[in-house]
């Protein structure tokens, strides 16, 4: 007998303005361009954290997703090339560690460039002023110039804070076009810190568009209360956002409208010099 395969209902079509995005990648596999046992152990060291500084074997096979064997092999490699201590229970990064972090800071030159740049802006200010990336839906610290203790959670270098609520991720956020940033915005595992924070994808797209038109963004109170800030881009020699300038500090010392007419006009000046200067490096 003949059967007649069964029509499938047609997909909508694509309205012809959208743009068709690149389809994701597949998941990496083992083989000449990808080392899994590399990937497995660069998950065991993104196991530890403030939270987990110090875990068990157990701890760190859940965390990684690694089986008690795996981790076992890898911790005891880290062990061994002195990046991971072990008192015989428990398993802690070492200082060494910092070399993986500190090799990324020296191969930007931009760093070396903005910190005398930073200090005398924190100076001039009066408050303290930081530095970050773009790091997924999370911003990443490269440098901090601190004058005051400005949040309840102490800041330094590598320490990571979501996007949507900041000044220095709304700022990189407006360096990627509107369906990019939204989608950064959503993978976001968003919720209101203080009552002023922004959660809504749309709305904080909103921001972020607002922050490309006028080329800085201030955020006011939405990552803890009482804490304001402003964020300017540091953009290299092709015109593209490589990091964010930010100035941190506390409404009850200076409020929004005071930073953004005192202080904004200082920051988008370092920015500049600091944008200058990496270009120069670049040519």
């Amino acid at each position: 007998m003949n059967f007649k395969r069964p029509k499938l209902p047609m997909a909508s079509p694509r309205p012809p303005t959208a743009k068709r995005r690149a389809e994701p990648p597949l998941t990496p596999s083992p083989g000449d361009s990808y080392v899994q046992s590399f990937a497995r152990g660069l998950k065991v060291i993104g196991c530890f954290c403030a939270e987990a500084p110090a875990q068990t074997l157990t701890e760190v096979a859940v965390r990684s997703g690694l089986s008690r064997a795996g981790a076992r092999r890898i911790l005891l490699t880290l062990q061994t090339l002195g990046y991971v201590h072990s008192d015989g229970r428990l398993f802690r990064l070492t200082p060494r560690m910092l070399d993986l972090g500190f090799a990324y800071l020296s191969s930007m030159p931009i760093w070396n460039l903005a910190e005398p740049a930073m200090q005398a802006l924190a100076a001039r200010v009066g408050e303290s002023c930081s530095a970050a990336v773009l790091e997924g839906s999370d911003i990443v610290y490269v440098m901090r110039v601190p004058t005051h203790k400005i949040l309840s959670i102490g800041l330094g270098v590598g320490s990571r804070l979501p996007a949507y609520c900041t000044s220095l991720g709304r700022m990189l956020l407006a360096d990627l076009d509107d369906e990019h940033a939204l989608e950064v915005i959503a993978s976001s595992p968003r919720r209101a810190l203080t009552r002023h924070t922004l959660t809504e994808p749309e709305e904080v797209l909103a921001r972020v568009r607002l922050a490309r038109r006028q080329g800085w963004c201030l955020v006011n109170q939405e990552l803890e209360e009482g804490l304001v800030s402003l964020a300017a881009p540091l953009r290299d020699r092709s015109g593209r956002a490589v990091a964010a300038l930010n100035i941190s500090g506390q409404v009850n010392r200076t409020s929004a409208r005071q930073m953004q007419e005192s202080m904004l006009p200082e920051l988008r000046q370092t920015a500049a010099t600091i944008s200058a200067l990496l270009s120069a490096k670049q040519a």
